[in-house]
This record gives structure tokens, sequence and C-alpha cells, in this order.
């Protein structure tokens, strides 16, 4: 078969949805990046392994969206790790990736230096440039003083009257830190360069120490507000490789839950951009709503985020007939109340005048850079696992996207709405089939194989990815991508012409993760 423009023998990954794995060498990785994007496909991820005790050398992987299903290419580089093809001139988002490889194993792309970005990404200084936290030889334990070396060369902007604002990393509320660099003529911003790794937290190396039916604890953590979509993605890794086939009832309820994350995260947003419009009315009433949902959450599934309900093997939780009533209840009052409150965004002319034409990124300019996720989908790019790939249960449902073309603040408040009614839609369609369903013992007959596996989700913010390796019984390699790593370098190019003071606004529509990016 063919896949990325790749002939050869592809090894199909057991799991829900497609998903296809092969070796290849150098000129076929680069040749495949290309052929990928010629074909509309997108890149999800690229990261590095160190397999010298399997393989005898280093490897680098990239995973690819394609109309297929999801394929994964690897490519050894032997003992020394060899240098390897770089592939964000076609793919941008590959850049900061690739930077992050280097921190982690040490392993660098091929060319001259001075035509790549060299600087540290996630290291900050924080450990010696020749430690590497992800080689097997070290423990991720080990602690150093601070260095001292230079500080961050950020990018300058020269000119007359340009001068830099820097904001962050630590900042004014209780948000997570990311330093943002901003180069401005009076209010107007020419260039704004971010930088983020700050909530580094040594997670993927955490995972070689946690075992394997026991990990989805640590994915559910990685962030948050995406505990559902991280933990659901780690037990299809693991399910995969075992090729273990979850019940019917339990793909249900990990659906529900899904869906549940994703208006509770919706519904906070929609509160915080009207708040940072100047509607503080939005905030009081959105906020009201979401912690309605958050309670109910609470009461039925034991945590207001849902951590630890979907597990390997299965779920944690079920559904019985008085609390399926209450959840389509809650839908029935939070889609009257959020009609009524969309109703107000619409009509109101400061808050619309704040919205349109702010932060945009038009879909030419979305689909070069790979914009992704509710952002992506905002701004034309029409990609959502839930209707991309025919797979239980959201085969069954119908799953409508929505998507829209003007890629503006306004937009993106608007994808939020008609995401919220649509997920309110399917929890009421997932409640009667629960109940016609019979719960599984989650885990039943489950046991640990070796093997490669990945797990793919459309978490609220977009697609989640986990690629799981398992050797003699424990986790030998665990690579999460939240899809803010696509979307961090696009918030650059949004606020550019817009005015110091929208950036809140701009940035807040597109809520990327630090936690999740940084890992």
């Amino acid at each position: 078969m063919q896949l990325c423009g790749i002939d050869g023998d592809f090894v199909r990954l057991p799991g829900p949805l497609p998903m296809w794995r092969k070796e290849v060498n150098a000129t076929q990785w680069a040749a495949a990046a290309v052929a990928a994007k010629v074909a509309g496909g997108r890149l999800v991820s690229v990261w590095g392994s160190d397999a010298r005790a399997r393989s005898g050398g280093f490897t680098v992987s990239a995973a690819y969206a394609i109309q297929e299903g999801l394929v994964l290419l690897v490519l050894p580089l032997g003992a020394e790790g060899a240098p390897f093809p770089d592939i964000s001139d076609t793919y941008p988002g590959a850049a900061r990736m690739q930077r992050g490889i280097a921190d982690l194993l040490g392993l660098q792309v091929a060319g001259a230096s001075d035509a790549h970005d060299t600087r540290p990404w996630l290291r900050h200084l924080s450990w010696p440039a020749d430690y590497f936290p992800l080689r097997k030889e070290v423990s991720g334990l080990e602690r150093f003083a601070d260095s001292a070396e230079g500080e961050y060369a950020f990018v300058q902007v020269e000119g007359e009257g340009v001068h830099e604002i820097a904001v962050g990393p630590v900042h004014a509320g209780i948000i997570e830190p990311g330093h943002f660099r901003f180069s401005v003529v009076g209010e107007k911003v020419l260039r704004l360069e971010d930088r983020l790794g700050y909530t580094h937290k040594g997670t993927e190396k955490l995972f070689e120490r946690s075992a394997p039916l026991e990990a989805h604890r640590v994915a559910g953590r990685i962030s948050g507000d995406s505990t559902v979509a991280y933990a659901w993605a780690y037990c299809m890794a693991l399910e995969s490789i075992t090729g273990y086939q979850t019940a019917e009832y339990a793909d249900l309820m990990r659906a529900l839950l899904l869906e549940r994350e994703r208006v509770a995260n919706h519904l906070g947003d929609l509160g915080a951009l009207g708040n940072d419009a100047g509607l503080a009315f939005g905030l009081a009433q959105f906020s009201l709503l979401r912690e309605a949902w958050l309670r109910l959450s609470k009461e039925l599934f034991g945590h207001r985020l849902m951590m630890d309900c979907i597990v390997p093997g299965g779920v944690g939780v079920t559904v019985d007939q008085a609390a399926s009533a209450k959840l389509i209840q809650q839908c029935k009052d939070i889609e009257n109340e959020v009609c009524r409150l969309h109703a107000i965004y619409d009509e109101h002319a400061g808050l619309q005048d704040r919205f349109i034409g702010t932060g945009r990124v038009l879909p030419h300019l979305a689909a070069k850079l790979g914009l992704c996720g509710m952002a992506g989908r905002a701004s034309g790019q029409a990609y959502d696992l839930r209707s991309d790939q025919l797979w239980f249960p959201y085969d069954q449902l119908d799953m409508r996207m929505a998507t829209h073309r003007n890629g503006d603040v306004a937009a993106r408040v608007i994808l939020r709405f008609e995401e919220i009614y649509e997920s309110l839609r399917l929890i009421r369609a997932l409640c009667p089939r629960l109940l016609a369903s019979t719960p599984a013992a989650a885990g039943a007959n489950l046991t640990v194989a070796d093997g490669v596996g990945m797990g793919w989700v459309e978490g609220w913010r977009g697609d989640v990815l986990i690629a799981l390796e398992l050797a003699d019984g424990k986790i030998e390699r665990c690579h999460c991508r939240d899809p803010s790593w696509h979307n961090w370098p696009i918030l650059e190019h949004a606020i550019v012409g817009n005015i110091v003071p929208d950036f809140p606004l701009i940035n807040k529509s597109f809520n990327l993760n630090y936690s999740g990016h940084d890992a």
C-alpha cells in the first residue's frame, strides 16, 4: 500500500481508529512530509526516542493525519544519533518540536546551524547543555545549580519609534506562566514572540517510572482542563498494544465524559471572553452555568473535572436511570440559558466591536501554518476526529462539525456556542444508549503486552495524541502531544496589526495550553 507517498508494507495498529506504522529512511522521511502536505494531510507531532537498548540507536518519529487515518513514520538514527532531515519548511509547526527533541535527547536536524533556530525551547538553562533528560542513562531526578549561561535571545525589531514590551512569565492572575515579547509602535503590534516551557515537568520521563496499568492517572494530570481527553488517549494507546476490545458501554461513557469536558471549557471561555471585552455580566452568568455543570459532574462521577473516570479497559463510572434524567435535564436547562446569553452577545454592539476583525487568522494562513482544533475550525480548517473518522460511538451519532472562515475572535466565539449546542445534543443522545447497554468490568482480561500503540482523541481544544511503547512489561516511551504545539506560533501572527490592549482578548479566544504543551 502507499501512504504519505511511500510504498511498502505498513503495519496496521489495532484500535478504533485507522492507524499505520512504518520504519523509513532519511530520504523517505523528507519526501513523506512533502507528500502528506500536497495531499492535504496534517502533521500531528514529531518526537524522538532513545532506543539504543532495543535497536541499537536513537529514533525520531512523525505522525501525520491523512484522509485514510493516522500514519506513524519512524526514522532510525543510529547509536550516535545522526542528524535527521528538517521538515519545518514543509510544516512550520515542526520547528519548535524539533527544538524540543534537541533539548530532551540531543538529536539535531541536519544542515548548517545558522539555517535553523537552535535556541533551547524546553531547557530554560535549568539543566546543562550536555544533559538530556529522555536518555535512558539518566533518571530525570538529577538536580543542578542555576546555569550561568546567557539570556534567551529574543528576536529584536529595530526602527524609529519601535520599542519592546515584556509581559510575563508571571502574570497578574491565576494563570500559568508564559513570556510574551511585543515589538510595538505606539499601541500597534509589529511583532510578538512567545516563550513557553516554564511548566515543563518531565512528564514523559515520569511515565517510564509508572506501571502501564496505572499511568492513565499520569496522563489525566498532564492538563486539568483536558483530563478526559488525555486519559482516553492513553487508554486507547494501551488497549491498542494489548489488542483489548472495550465494551460498548465503555465507549459510550467515554464519549459522554468527553462532551461534558468540552461544554465545561466552552462555558468558562465564553464568560472570560465577555469579561475581557468589558462585559462583566457575561462572566458572571457563564460562571454560574459552568459551576452548576461541574457540580453535577462531582455528584455523578466523583470529581468536578472527571479525573480518573476513564481507566484501562473501560470506565470507572456508570449512569443509572436517575443520573441519566439529571444529565438530560441539565442539558435542557443549560441550552436555554446559553441561547439567551448567545442573543445578548450577538446584540451587544460594544462586545461585537471588540470581537469582529480582532486577531484574525485567515484560512490560507491557517492552512499554511497548521492551525488545528477549535481555533482551526474557526479559520476554515474543517478537521474534527469525531466526524472525520468513522469510530464508535460517533459514527452512530451523526456528529455535526462547526466551522467558520472569518478566523477572528468573533468566529471563535460563535464556534464555541455552536459546539456547546452540538455537545448537549450528543449527551442527550448518549444517555438512552447507555441505559440500553450493559456495564462491563473495566479491564477484564486486559494483560500488558509489548508493542507500540497510539491514542488519538478530539479534545475540546483539538486533537490529543499519545504514542506509547511497552517493552518487558514496562513503559519504554510515552510521547504526549497537545494541539497547542501547533497553535502557539500562530498566535504570534494573530496579534500583528492589532493593538496591545487587544492581546488578552485574542489570547483568550485561542485559550492555548501551557501545562499540556510543556508537559
